[in-house]
């Protein structure tokens, strides 16, 4: 029990860790000005014309750091700093989601498949929470074997989570690999520029590689109340 809090917790620290540091460098590269002067909107379009996709609208969106790509609506989402803004930042994101259309369009394998789970993790993500702690009590209060099967059921659904964010990572590192290729063969950016796109890409995966650490962790500590060991 105690080795999984001291886990956990230092997984708690490296998630703050990575996402203050990765506040911190998208705020000092925004102050760096693109030589071309292309806004992040502009540099997404482009790309999308680069790989002959025309059906994917790019759009903004209220919020910070909420760019992402919507495979059924078809849009690239970019929040208002990224759209507007022609910094090396903006190029980064902007190229990286644009990133996720050229997947889709091209049926990268690993975005299907994290697609197809979408809608089978969104509920069981809700779910399995409360269905893990009630057959936690269920086996303290009312019977081991019954209490064990309801904890089963819930450790199946977590462990979708778990299943979705390992799926993730390829999805991520991929999109920020074309992203970065396409920003540098196409001369989007020079090469001091490049190097604060690809630092920026490069810490916001880590976020996701944090996210998926510390759900394996806490589906292991589940299974291991499951098998009655300590």
């Amino acid at each position: 029990m105690m080795s999984y809090y001291i886990l956990i917790g230092a997984i708690m620290l490296v998630s703050w860790y990575v996402s203050s540091t990765l506040k911190s460098k998208f705020k000092k590269y925004s102050k760096i000005q693109l030589e071309n002067g292309m806004s992040g909107a502009e540099i997404a379009r482009k790309m999308l014309a680069d790989h002959h996709i025309t059906d994917v609208d790019v759009i903004s969106t209220s919020g910070r750091l909420t760019d992402h790509y919507h495979p059924t609506k078809k849009t690239v989402n970019l929040s208002e700093s990224v759209y507007n803004q022609r910094n090396a930042a903006a190029a980064a994101v902007a190229a990286h989601e644009v990133g996720h259309a050229v997947q889709h369009a091209k049926a990268y394998k690993w975005l299907e498949m994290r697609s197809q789970l979408v809608p089978v993790v969104s509920v069981a993500s809700q779910l399995s929470q409360w269905v893990i702690f009630g057959g936690i009590i269920l086996m303290g209060l009312v019977s081991v074997g019954v209490g064990q099967m309801v904890l089963l059921a819930g450790i199946i659904m977590f462990g979708l989570g778990t299943l979705f964010s390992f799926i993730t990572l390829p999805v991520e590192y991929d999109a920020s690999n074309r992203a970065l290729a396409w920003l540098k063969s196409n001369a989007i950016v020079n090469a001091e520029e490049y190097e604060l796109a690809e630092d920026s890409l490069k810490w916001a995966a880590r976020t996701y590689v944090v996210a998926a650490v510390g759900s394996l962790a806490t589906l292991l500590y589940f299974i291991m109340i499951y098998l009655g060991r300590d």
